[in-house]
């Protein structure tokens, strides 16, 4: 079997989130727990840091990724979905898992998943832990699928747990109010295992309190260890300073330009400081980790060089230029939006695409109404259909043309931009995965 065998196999065989939506979810751990049992547990083998949040989770898990790689640890860093190759949910120290890894898990093992009928996401999560076991890693970042208390990563015992944020996205899976995607989101804490929250929010912060006071566990909010402070972009990326409890003050170059990562940052750093012992629990005991903060600030300056990201506020091309990023939801496209005040141009172009399981009300009431918008839709059986978009944008008075293919719809844009205009292409991940550009 070929690896491209082995994906289409996974792909007919298997529900798949990305293509099918809900119903490609197998709600609890029995399926992952039967199967990584099956594989000899190989999520026991190795140390771990796991990672949940409505957005910033995979650019935290990138950003730690490449600290510890810099700091010399054999690092594995498993995230969903995949833009390109779906090799890249699966990484060593950058290097997306060999194609014919994939081939041969799916060749050794077809007769178990067979029999157990797993989803898509369970059977690349058992994938995953195999491989960062069998490779020997000394540390694995592990970002969480959906949710966080019933998400098939869930089986680890992390040294250290990070939650970045609690926004507006699966209403329909994780609960119709903060609170309830909070409590979803609570559920990677685990007895005695100090947990992070990135960002302090009154809305939520009590159901943080509550799990991590039922597990024992310390619980730090990153927003209130650190003050952030931002000093624009430079060639070498977006320069800031941080400033500590101690007073101490860090500057670091991040290597990920969107202005959100302001609020990812601190997570980051919060998830560091517990690794390396400065802040103890007397609830948690590990074998702290060596990261130098010639270590810290190498990896958060390279992380895309050093571990593969695409897609988060990425410029593709100047002038005009031309700018991706995946922010696919309320919270995520806010983001979006605070980070295209950084940009200056003349006129704004927006190439625009969802999925159709998005509360489109609470998403595009953030769109500017000075842009020209393009409305494509992504090649996969989820995608909200470019003329129903349109519509619902135009109920909003926004107006522009409808096509339907997303790389077609960025060259018409580009054909009617200046070259001191911007081009932004966004709304879903999907769309974005698209681009013969990225």
């Amino acid at each position: 079997m070929t690896y491209s065998e082995a994906i289409d196999y996974l792909y007919a065989q298997l529900p798949v989130f990305h293509r099918v939506g809900a119903k490609a979810i197998k709600p609890g751990l029995d399926n992952v727990i039967k199967l990584c049992d099956y594989l000899g547990n190989p999520q026991e083998k190795f140390r771990s840091i796991h990672i949940a949040g409505t957005n910033g989770k995979g650019s935290s898990s990138h950003m730690l990724a490449a600290v510890l790689q810099s700091a010399g640890y054999k690092t594995g860093l498993y995230t969903s979905p995949h833009l390109k190759s779906f090799t890249e949910r699966i990484r060593i120290d950058g290097f997306p898992v060999p194609e014919e890894e994939v081939a041969d898990f799916v060749v050794q093992h077809r007769a178990f998943i067979e029999d157990l009928k797993p989803s898509f996401f369970e059977v690349t999560v058992g994938m995953a832990f195999d491989y960062f076991a069998r490779q020997n890693v000394d540390i694995a970042v592990v970002e969480v699928g959906l949710g966080g208390r019933l998400d098939s990563t869930n089986i680890i015992t992390p040294l250290v747990s990070l939650i970045t944020n609690i926004g507006w996205d699966h209403s329909d899976i994780l609960g119709d109010s903060l609170e309830q995607i909070a409590f979803e989101k609570a559920g990677i804490i685990k007895p005695g295992v100090p947990v992070v929250v990135s960002e302090y929010d009154p809305e939520t912060q009590a159901v943080f309190r509550k799990r991590a006071e039922e597990c024992g566990s310390q619980l730090l909010f990153g927003s209130d260890l650190f003050v952030v402070n931002n000093f624009g972009v430079s060639e070498k990326g977006r320069e800031i300073s941080v400033e500590t409890l101690t007073e101490n003050s860090l500057a670091l170059t991040l290597g990920l330009l969107g202005t959100y990562q302001l609020k990812n940052i601190a997570g980051v750093l919060g998830v560091l400081n517990v690794l390396t012992g400065l802040y103890s629990h007397s609830g948690s005991s590990f074998e702290k980790l060596r990261i130098s903060p010639d270590a810290v600030e190498d990896g958060l300056a390279n992380v895309v060089g050093l571990t593969g990201l695409k897609g988060r506020w990425q410029f593709l091309q100047r002038n005009p230029t031309v700018i991706c990023d995946t922010g696919h939801n309320e919270p995520g496209i806010r983001n979006v939006m605070e980070s295209l005040q950084t940009v200056t141009y003349q006129q704004l172009h927006v190439v625009v695409g969802f999925v159709n399981d998005k509360d489109l009300s609470r998403v595009i009431r953030l769109f500017p109404k000075e842009a020209r918008y393009y409305f494509c839709q992504p090649d996969i059986p989820r995608a909200l259909d470019a003329d129903v978009l349109a519509e619902e944008f135009r109920l909003h008075g926004l107006v522009g043309e409808i096509v339907k293919e997303v790389n077609l719809a960025l060259e018409t844009a580009l054909s009617r931009a200046q070259p001191e205009d911007c081009i932004l292409v966004t709304g879903s991940t999907y769309v974005v995965a698209e681009l013969n550009q990225l």
